[in-house]
């Protein structure tokens, strides 16, 4: 086995969202996108007060790739023009297929509006292949209770399994594509290795803390890119750390992409807003 290569660092930029605090490390200059992920908004950590406006993303389409959200602290109401809703707290995530075309809401709920407190999430964007674009849309959301969370060495790190197989565990969120999703938390000198990354490509964020990998130390707020080549990947703790590491097979094909719908070409992309301005997502309001 031989240990993937640590290529570049890539720091999130801050791109608020009126007072939404938003940091965002792909896509950014030299880095289109890690193919298949995206894109990355990781939004907080911040602490909202007492009858808040809570978050700004109110009704709005996507077609032709999926959305997964991390609700690190906080809460997150979702509803979708395809009948799905839930309110998703702290630990849990979000796993939406677009596919097709739908039309969504994720804001605070009434709760959250009326009372304040912390709030931290973290959205990446996973395109899907040309023909996957047009797939009926799919929502699964998990409470952080149904995500396992597997600890090793020596309970120094927690790998919070999500989509995937690791260590004799199955993560309970099936992925089209085969992508492979956790969020792993680290104490000071706690490992955890993986393998069988030969030919994918890495995600690696760090959201808080300090991480070592590959002979190099990546600070928060840093995405990390690596070779295609190697095979495995082990991440040490250097502070108490939060990272968000996934890996996928680059789908290596045209990327079209125009606000929130991401398409082969242009055409499907015309096709797109024709078909949402007709109505075509509307099957229940998100509203």
């Amino acid at each position: 086995m031989t240990a993937k290569t640590l290529k570049s660092l890539h720091r999130a930029q801050r791109d608020d969202i009126g007072d939404l605090v938003t940091r965002r490390p792909v896509p950014a200059p030299g880095l289109e996108q890690v193919d298949p992920f995206l894109f990355l908004n990781h939004h907080g950590p911040q602490t909202y007060g007492q009858n808040n406006a809570g978050l700004p993303f109110g009704p709005h389409p996507h077609r032709g790739f999926e959305t997964v959200t991390f609700i690190l602290e906080g809460e997150l109401a979702h509803r979708d023009s395809a009948g799905h809703e839930s309110i998703i707290r702290a630990g849990g995530v979000q796993w939406m297929t677009a596919g097709s075309g739908l039309i969504h809401a994720e804001v605070s709920p009434e709760g959250f509006l009326k009372s304040g407190g912390r709030l931290e999430l973290l959205q990446l964007w996973v395109n899907l292949p040309s023909h996957l674009k047009m797939s009926p849309p799919r929502y699964v959301g998990l409470q952080g209770d149904q995500i396992p969370a597997i600890r090793v060495d020596r309970g120094r790190a927690t790998v919070n399994l999500i989509s995937g197989n690791w260590s004799g565990h199955v993560g309970p969120i099936p992925s089209m594509t085969g992508v492979f999703m956790t969020t792993i938390s680290l104490k000071p000198d706690g490992k955890a290795g993986f393998g069988s990354l030969g030919g994918r490509n890495v995600f690696l964020y760090v959201v808080s803390g300090e991480v070592r990998v590959s002979g190099s130390t990546i600070p928060a707020w840093n995405l990390a890119r690596f070779d295609l080549e190697g095979d495995m990947i082990e991440i040490e703790g250097r502070k108490g750390s939060v990272v968000l590491f996934g890996h996928g097979a680059p789908l290596a094909e045209p990327v079209f992409a125009h606000g929130p719908f991401v398409m082969n070409t242009r055409q499907e992309i015309v096709d797109a807003i024709r078909d949402y301005n007709g109505g075509l997502f509307d099957n229940v309001s998100a509203a």
